[in-house]
């Protein structure tokens, strides 16, 4: 069966490939799955058991969802991911739409699903812990992979608009220098799926934000910010992670950007321009094998 028949892309290479698993739909960049040293996956909505308008893989807690419900989704995606894991070996982000970063370690393993979050306001996570599976929220905003195969090191970052203006991105990879060693020349990185730069309008507010972080060359050149006729402008958030990464020593061939996008996909992904507030949360997972 070819499982891409659905998805609507936004170029004609196909960076990812959807999978499936007892009944559960998800993505993956074969590139990352051919380092061999990681397991991941960007969720879809599709082969949970969600009701309503979280129908059917909602990943968030916080969304009205039944909890024994979003417990099912979990343990579907632990056993899409494989090697045995279970609920606890999750550790999830606690999103504000920062720029923070937390190292994670043996001991948090299981703060999400398993047991509750003792930290608020992070948006990225780093670890060297082989089996903990790294989680961000996502429903318009793009994920950043990040992938150290020369220490044996892994990011996952949420880079949402004020994320992205913050270079959230970079943060992370210096993190992962000052405690593993990382060169940000040997990290391969992806931009998951997110809103694309063609369905992603902002206003003037926005724009400004923008300029502050980027000079009008690299808005332009680098096309970050398309200014449109009714004044509005079109804001292409993965141009403007991918000239971070590469700024922050990233290999422009170590970079990989989805083609797919959320809003472009509503019935396989859930998206915030979309749905609106009734819709459940997907997820991006990142883990070292053990």
């Amino acid at each position: 069966m070819n499982m891409d028949l659905h998805i609507k892309r936004t170029g004609e290479n196909k960076t990812m490939e959807l999978r499936e698993a007892d009944g559960l739909k998800y993505l993956v960049f074969p590139k990352i799955e051919e380092l061999g040293i990681v397991d991941h996956m960007f969720s879809t909505r599709l082969g949970g058991v969600s009701t309503g308008y979280f129908s059917e893989c909602n990943l968030s807690y916080t969304r009205g969802d039944d909890k024994d419900h979003v417990d099912e989704n979990y343990r579907r995606v632990a056993n899409a991911l494989g090697h045995g894991r279970t609920l606890d070996d999750f550790v999830l982000t606690f999103q504000t739409h920062t720029t923070n970063i937390k190292v994670v370690t043996e001991e948090d393993r299981g703060k999400g699903p398993a047991k509750a979050r003792d930290y608020t306001d992070i948006d990225g996570l780093i670890t060297n812990v082989p089996g903990i599976i790294l989680g961000t929220f996502h429903a318009d905003c793009p994920p950043i992979y990040i992938v150290d195969p020369v220490h044996k090191a892994i990011g996952m970052v949420h880079s949402g608009w004020k994320g992205t203006k913050g270079k959230i991105g970079a943060i992370a990879i210096k993190k992962m220098h000052k405690e593993y060693g990382t060169d940000a020349k040997d990290c391969i990185c992806a931009i998951g799926p997110s809103i694309c730069g063609d369905c992603y309008e902002i206003g003037d507010d926005v724009a400004k934000e923008f300029s502050e972080s980027f000079t009008d060359a690299e808005l332009s050149d680098e096309r970050i910010l398309v200014p449109y006729p009714n004044g509005k402008y079109r804001l292409f958030l993965w141009n403007a992670i991918k000239l971070t990464l590469r700024q922050t020593g990233v290999k422009e061939e170590n970079i990989l950007v989805t083609d797919i996008c959320t809003k472009c996909n509503p019935d396989l992904l859930f998206s915030h321009r979309v749905h609106h507030e009734e819709r459940g949360n997907l997820c991006a997972f990142l883990s070292l094998k053990k």
